[in-house]
């Protein structure tokens, strides 16, 4: 089976998770080499705008991200290239990446939205059609659901790399937990509790969370991950 791709350091990875799902602190910003190879793909991507890459870099660098970090972007890119093949339109899937968590504030519930906003009215100043900026906008809006319609070979490809998180291994989907929570460390216990059997539920209510060729392989990874992650949270609710 081909497994998807996971950080080279894991999100969070230093110290064990307490009893709320938390870990201990760990290196928030990329390392040297990554944060080079990101703006390496940005400049082989849009290479008069460098800029846009180091500005977008940059909110992907904020350090309240403990997941969704240049090192998520980082794989969500390479997961992209792996599934490429599959793509109909591979450079909108790729700036689709590039703003997909450009804006991410977790007291928001609309951060898709707004970077789907943000795609927009940045890419209409660039070289690129109006087609394709509107079809980067469409993708970035679909990481709300990641649900894509059938036939949507772009969207399954965005939605899959995203996704591809969930059918790592256990200390790999352990440490990608433990950093969500961290980035909702103001919330407390009982109400992440509720909040992530929701998010939960959600996935393992889509008839599927990978729709490419390649992703149908994680597809059982994944669901014993996210089942396993209910099933524990289910069981230390409060009565």
């Amino acid at each position: 089976m081909t497994r998807p791709m996971e950080p080279a350091d894991p999100p969070g990875s230093v110290g064990p998770c307490n009893s709320s799902g938390r870990r201990g602190p760990a290196p928030l910003g990329l390392a040297g080499g990554r944060h080079a190879d990101l703006l390496s793909h940005w400049n082989r991507l849009m290479p008069s705008h460098p800029q846009l890459g180091a500005r977008l870099l940059s909110a992907y660098e904020a350090p309240e991200r403990r997941y969704h970090n240049g090192r998520h972007l980082l794989t969500v890119l390479d997961t992209v290239g792996s599934l490429a093949p599959e793509a109909t339109d591979l450079v909108a899937v790729e700036l689709a990446a590039w703003f997909h968590d450009a804006v991410y504030d977790v007291h928001r519930s609309d951060n898709e939205e707004q970077s789907a906003q943000l795609a927009e009215s940045t890419l209409r100043q660039v070289e690129l059609d109006l087609h394709q900026v509107a079809e980067v906008a469409r993708l970035v809006r679909l990481t709300a659901t990641h649900d894509p319609a059938g036939g949507d070979s772009n969207g399954a490809v965005l939605c899959d790399a995203d996704l591809s998180i969930l059918a790592s291994g256990p200390d790999g989907y352990t440490a990608y937990v433990c950093a969500v929570r961290q980035e909702y460390a103001h919330v407390g216990d009982d109400d992440w509790r509720v909040a992530r059997i929701a998010v939960l539920s959600q996935l393992l209510n889509l008839p599927a969370l990978f729709r490419t060729s390649i992703g149908a392989s994680w597809e059982t990874a994944a669901r014993t991950n996210l089942e396993a992650e209910l099933t524990s949270l289910e069981a230390n609710a409060a009565p």
